[in-house]
């Protein structure tokens, strides 16, 4: 049975933290392939994202090398607000056989039961949460995770202190990214002028 990992967010700018979770997913899931998703119109994001065309881009300077990663366009080509539960339908349409693992940081995890019609994620994939143990090593079970505990499954992580809200914070304060997004990624972020304040 194929497996498919699907790797969603806004990826604005994606950086060395999100090349590590793609690592492990496709180790820890044995998956056959896993598909990078830059969101389309963010409906939860209380900023504005860079324009799709640039986002994509960056994603494909970051991941598209990587042997079993796609970098798939589906949610930038959806018109209106952009949902997980619609790019899951359209997958298990595609690949009704296919295994599908839905690959969330720890973060989005924890905001899952305000997503559209999360219920049903849930019975379209199986959810697998970026590990971040406590300074005690301990990683506290969440009530999601008890609940769903058949389709709820966690990804040990190396502690990577990364935010892409960070990042763009250090550009536009005009300092450097060395070390914490993909030097391609640097370039482009350069090039175009990205994250900097006018």
């Amino acid at each position: 049975m194929r497996r498919i990992g699907v790797f969603g967010g806004a990826f604005d700018p994606p950086h060395l933290a999100h090349l590590a979770l793609v690592k492990t997913a496709l180790v820890e899931l044995a998956l056959d392939e896993l598909r990078v998703v830059p969101t389309g119109e963010a409906w939860h994001k209380p900023r504005t994202l860079n324009p799709v065309r640039h986002r994509l881009a960056m994603a494909q300077l970051a991941f598209a090398n990587l042997p079993r990663v796609l970098v798939d366009p589906i949610e930038t080509l959806r018109p209106g607000p952009s949902y997980t539960v619609d790019t899951l339908r359209e997958f298990k349409a595609c690949w009704p056989d296919a295994d599908l693992f839905l690959i969330l940081g720890e973060d989005q995890a924890q905001a899952l039961t305000s997503w559209h019609d999360w219920q049903e994620i849930f019975q379209l994939a199986i959810i697998c949460v970026a590990e971040r143990a406590n300074p005690a090593g301990v990683t506290a079970q969440s009530d999601l995770e008890k609940a769903h505990k058949s389709r709820l499954r966690r990804l040990p992580m190396p502690a990577l202190a990364l935010s892409a809200t960070d990042i763009r914070a250090r550009i536009a304060a005009h300092q450097s990214v060395v070390g914490l997004v993909f030097e391609p990624v640097a370039r482009y972020i350069d090039h175009h002028h990205l994250y900097q304040t006018t």
